[in-house]
């Protein structure tokens, strides 16, 4: 298993301003380029590149044969320039050469077919070959330039998982087996926790356990959830390969690796333990015109893998992509609230893939800063408004969102909820849940962070919160249920979700039945999970309202000291709880069974949030969003636009607006995809904006994000 950093240190990223630029591959150029390229960068503001990310081939074209002086060149050229350098190992794929002698390190997928040599990331993140090849390409590098000037920090990789997450090779399976031995210490320790007993799964020998590949039947789940755990443990092991080595050459630089927001196969809680800053890639489709929506939820979680630290957005596209099926570009204006937007939501900066559109590759028709028109591209004209206006935002550098409602993410919960075949039904699972939540209290006015379940059972409760919604908890054990106690009974509201407290973490259901440990904190036990019949919609009343449940409902049973909020009022549950809260110490904890439509969340949470003593806007619109960002004294509160009609946000007090550099009155009308960000004196509270009506409902297109 991968070490823990040396202590809590955390080193700091070698720029003072807000960072701004993007990824920059000069080796795609002939050098003549090279400067026409920094002198418009400066035009454009950039202070920081990423290179040279996928230049393992350039820099070591023989084994053992390396090739420095065009990087030499291009760092001292980006230096004299001032521009700063996010220093990739390069790392991210083997060259040819490497795979070619070694064609054992090369990834396999579940149906055992070796994958071929011509994308990216062909390797097994278990394999020894590749991993001591990372190492010494990791101490080149940073033996010849750790002591550059222009070294802002490490940049570890690239995209850990985005093609290769899983392996089911030889090599993965040995690792597996030795993962396995170090979780359970014996076979009679996995047997037991696999409850092989069913359907004759018994192992007598660790040769006997394979990574889990096509069953006759549906495959253990519990070795499903493993091997989700392990595979993430694999490529964090690979990860700390380079931290360790780069720890010892440069022990006071910072490193870190580009995370892709809401990303499934790796537990970032964990990734996140190992860096010194947080660094995420972001790019919202532009074909869905509440993609913002979902990008606030993974901004959320990018600030609080540190504890509310900025971060910094690594990537992010200028206009279209090139990766999903239509790549539409962005309307004018959408690059910059877009980038607004994660700087509002905590990050420290603004970067783009890439500088300079390509030519050649699977990514030529990705945009760029600099797209292929050059500087008359209209996507270099908008970054290059972009960058000056980041200059404006300077006093926000290092400031800190202020939220007071988080939603807890939970990696186990996400697998278990997605990984087994065998579940009541494959349509509650955690994503869809978790982001329907988010956006329902997005949509009333909070932005939302993100809490740990698995951090509350080392020590660190939910401090800091009023609210605290869990979407789904699908595993749950009793350290953590005890954390989430604590918080309610120390005043605070909690909202679970349905199919919570069922398993505990090796997928034994819970005595009793769910919700398992938070039984006696909800005051609820489930009869049975009741899944509705494709083509039918089931509903429940909530005071004067009727709520749609389209998919999930449960049988539930409250104990007489449980308030009924809301009772399912169709169907063969008619008539018994449906949403209930039972107050704890000074607090009150909340359990809702049923899945329930966007229009019923908002109807739900906007209960909840008054109930605790929170605002929430009575004119709902996903088009307009506010979140503050606060130094030790002054309020920066971002106003958000994200659609081409006006929208009018009323202000608690007049301040300072950033951008414009006029003071507001006691309102701030934005036109489309406006944006406006005002200062003013740190309030006791967390400001909360409301809006006139004069926002229209916007309708949500399909997002491959809810996978």
């Amino acid at each position: 298993m991968a070490q823990l950093p040396d202590g809590d240190r955390i080193r700091e990223v070698r720029i003072d301003a807000l960072a701004y630029g993007g990824d920059y591959n000069p080796d795609q150029w002939s050098e003549d380029v090279w400067r026409e390229d920094i002198r418009l960068m400066l035009d454009a503001g950039v202070n920081m590149v990423s290179l040279p990310i996928f230049s393992w081939p350039q820099l070591e074209p023989e084994p053992g044969v390396y090739d420095w002086g065009w990087l030499d060149r291009i760092l001292e050229l980006l230096h004299e320039a001032g521009i700063r350098i996010d220093l990739a190992t390069a790392t991210a794929t083997p060259p040819s050469w490497l795979l070619r002698a070694h064609p054992e390190m090369a990834p396999w997928d579940a149906d055992g077919h070796r994958l071929e040599f011509g994308s990216r990331q062909t390797y097994c993140p278990s394999s020894p070959i590749w991993r001591e090849n990372v190492a010494r390409m990791t101490r080149a590098i940073a033996e010849r330039y750790g002591d550059h000037p222009g070294l802002a920090m490490w940049h570890i990789s690239n995209e850990y998982g985005d093609h290769v997450s899983r392996c089911w090779c030889p090599e993965s399976a040995r690792h597996f087996r030795r993962w396995l031995q170090e979780r359970y210490g014996d076979l009679d320790g996995l047997n037991e926790a696999w409850g092989v007993n069913v359907w004759g799964q018994r192992y007598t020998s660790w040769d006997h356990i394979e990574t889990p590949k096509k069953a006759p039947g549906p495959v253990n789940p519990t070795k499903l959830l493993d091997f989700e755990r392990f595979s993430s443990d694999a490529m964090l092991e690979l990860f700390q390969v380079e931290i360790d080595v780069l720890r010892e050459v440069t022990p006071d630089i910072a490193v870190t690796t580009n995370f892709m927001s809401m990303f499934r196969d790796l537990d970032y809680w964990r990734f996140a333990e190992r860096e010194d800053v947080v660094t995420d890639d972001a790019y919202p489709d532009p074909m869905d015109p509440t993609s913002h929506v979902g990008a606030a939820l993974n901004y959320g979680l990018m600030r609080s893998l540190k504890g509310g630290r900025p971060w910094l957005l690594l990537e992010s596209s200028a206009s279209a992509t090139s990766w999903r099926d239509i790549n539409v570009p962005k309307a004018l204006g959408k690059i910059r609230v877009e980038s607004l937007q994660a700087v509002a939501h905590g990050s420290d900066a603004v970067m783009f893939f890439q500088w300079r559109q390509a030519k050649y590759g699977q990514e030529k028709f990705h945009s760029s800063m600099l797209g292929h028109r050059g500087e008359r591209s209209r996507s270099f004209r908008e970054t290059r408004a972009l960058g000056r206006e980041l200059r404006l935002l300077e006093p926000v550098r290092g400031s800190r969102v202020r939220s007071r409602v988080a939603l807890v993410v939970d990696w186990d919960s996400w697998w278990g909820s997605s990984a087994s075949e065998s579940l009541p039904s494959q349509r509650l699972q955690w994503a869809p849940q978790a982001r329907a939540w988010h956006r329902a209290l997005a949509t009333l006015g909070h932005p939302v962070d993100a809490v740990r379940a698995g951090r509350a059972a080392a020590g660190t409760p939910f401090d800091g919160y009023d609210v605290v919604v869990a979407p789904n908890l699908y595993i749950l054990e009793q350290p953590q249920a005890d954390a989430l106690r604590a918080f309610v009974e120390r005043g605070g509201t909690l909202v679970v979700g349905p199919f919570s407290g069922v398993v505990d973490a090796t997928e034994k259901v819970h005595d009793g039945g769910a919700p398992g440990p938070l039984r006696d904190l909800l005051g609820v036990e489930v009869d049975e999970q009741w899944p509705i019949a494709d083509g039918r919609t089931e509903s429940l009343s909530y005071g004067d309202d009727v709520l749609e449940v389209p998919s999930w409902s449960e049988w539930l049973e409250a104990d007489g000291g449980v308030e009924i909020r809301g009772s399912y009022a169709s169907g063969e549950l008619a008539g018994l709880p449906a949403i209930t809260r039972r107050t704890a110490g000074s607090g009150s904890a909340w359990y809702v069974s049923a899945m329930l439509s966007p229009e019923g969340l908002v109807t739900v949470f906007r209960d909840v949030l008054r109930t605790a003593g929170l605002p929430a806007r009575d004119e709902v619109s996903v088009q307009a969003e506010a979140v503050t960002r606060s130094d030790d004294t002054t309020d920066y509160t971002f106003l958000l636009n994200h659609a081409a009609d006006p929208v009018t946000f009323r202000l608690p007090v007049a301040g300072l607006d950033l951008l414009s550099g006029s003071e507001t009155g006691d309102a701030v009308t934005l036109d489309a995809y406006g944006v406006a960000v005002v200062a003013t004196p740190r309030a006791a509270q967390v400001p909360f904006l409301t809006l006139t009506p004069t926002a229209r409902p916007i309708q949500a297109a399909p997002s491959k994000e809810l996978a």
